[in-house]
């Protein structure tokens, strides 16, 4: 079953690879989506796959790379798209 999530991060997570990082767990997980930048210095993603693939990537998440300091992350569900890319 394919779920799609809409993902904040907040804390220290720009300047950190974070995204970069996001989207080799995300190829190597085998889901879609993608993630960028906010200007309040949080990181918005959108991921979509297996359930069990998007709740791996929200503990990911929650980690970061090694220089991100999570201080906070939100999901809320979306509907999936029919031809997402990462």
């Amino acid at each position: 079953m394919n779920v799609a999530k809409l993902i904040r991060i907040r804390g220290t997570v720009q300047g950190v690879s974070f995204r970069e990082s996001m989207r080799r767990e995300a190829e190597r997980l085998g889901i879609v989506g993608w993630v960028r930048n906010r200007k309040d210095s949080s990181i918005e993603a959108w991921v979509q796959g297996e359930l069990s693939k998007v709740e791996s990537i929200l503990e990911w998440a929650d980690l970061g790379p090694p220089y991100a300091q999570v201080h906070t992350i939100t999901a809320e569900d979306r509907p999936p798209d029919p031809s997402p890319n990462f």
